[in-house]
């Protein structure tokens, strides 16, 4: 028996061609893309690519999300993150103090010395049940509080970190107290003590590269008084280049370390001391940077005073080269 097909029925009638799909593609996205005013070749959309799919469907042109993915990245639509590299200052001594930084790194990285960048990370808080960004997978879905007050938590860690740049490994010290300069300075002995001396028993100098603020400023005289007690202390020289101001996530390990750490330390709840340590030692990448973690649950005096006359007991040696930003600290029992 013959059927007849009523009015309308069937099929319908879907765009083949390449150029048509392409062009439903642009009219879809064309209300929905945002961009830099000052520059015409940032934009953003903010459509997912079911969303694409779902309305060029409706304009009667029928692709999978795959199909989607190409046509964004033909239109240079890719997904990425907000990068923090725009500075919100200039300093005057960049050009000079990025081109010192290159010629010590050099000359370090052909001796028997390390080479550390060093460098706070951002304080957490343990216990208290609070919320994490992140994701991981689980049986059942983690609940925390619906609220991240920080009075909820047990404690506020902060863990400052040592970047071993020649041997791709890093060293975190986990303060249950302040970040000061004493802090920091035990931070350093630590590493020297376990692992630094026994990397470099050749060494007679350590290489710091650290930021220009925070407790390891170039401004706080307290800084380096500690640090002359450190250099007493391992009988080793030190010697120190900041970061000028505005430029600290040129420092090695931001974008070497820090990032691997939060990524392991991301959507898991952390309610213990002892299982932040253990979740920041599981941090590593493919290039083989290894991760390890240590408590100090020392108390640390924050905004000590330094007496007037502290360089008549140090054995600093400031450079020509910008002096503020680079100088040697000698143990006081050195020739």
């Amino acid at each position: 028996m013959d059927q007849v097909r009523h009015e309308g029925g069937g099929r319908k009638n879907i765009l083949q061609t390449k150029e048509e799909v392409e062009k439903i593609f642009l009219q879809v996205i064309e209300d929905h893309i945002a961009g830099d005013p000052m520059n015409e070749k940032i934009r953003w959309l903010k459509l997912t690519r079911a969303e694409v799919s779902r309305q060029m469907k409706e304009l009667g042109v029928i692709v999978s999300r795959n199909i989607v993915r190409k046509l964004m990245k033909k239109h240079r639509l890719v997904k990425r993150k907000i990068q923090r590299k725009r500075s919100i200052g200039q300093s005057v001594d960049r050009a000079e103090q990025f081109k010192n930084i290159i010629d010590k790194k050099e000359k370090f990285m052909k001796s028997d010395n390390p080479i550390v960048s060093i460098d706070t990370k951002k304080k957490e808080h343990i216990g208290g049940n609070l919320y994490r960004d992140g994701s991981v997978y689980c049986t059942q879905a983690i609940e925390a509080s619906d609220h991240d007050y920080p009075y909820l938590a047990d404690v506020k860690i902060v863990p400052h970190g040592i970047y071993d740049m020649k041997q791709n490994k890093a060293f975190i010290t986990i303060g249950t107290s302040a970040e000061t300069a004493e802090f920091i300075c035990d931070s350093l002995k630590n590493w020297w003590s376990n692992y630094g001396r026994n990397e470099y028993p050749k060494a007679n100098e350590i290489l710091i590269f650290c930021d220009a603020g925070g407790a390891n400023s170039y401004r706080h005289h307290i800084f380096k008084v500690e640090l002359q007690q450190l250099a007493n202390a391992i009988n080793m020289r030190l010697k120190i280049v900041h970061y000028p101001p505005y430029t600290s996530k040129w420092n090695p390990i931001e974008h070497k370390v820090f990032p691997h750490i939060t990524r392991a330390m991301a959507g898991i709840p952390l309610s213990t001391v002892e299982g932040a340590k253990s979740s920041i030692e599981s941090a590593k990448t493919k290039t083989g940077l290894t991760v390890v973690a240590d408590v100090i649950k020392k108390t640390y005096e924050k905004g000590k005073e330094v007496a007037k006359d502290y360089m008549t007991d140090s054995k600093i040696k400031f450079e020509d080269s910008l002096p503020k930003l680079n100088y040697t600290i000698s143990p006081m029992n050195s020739t």
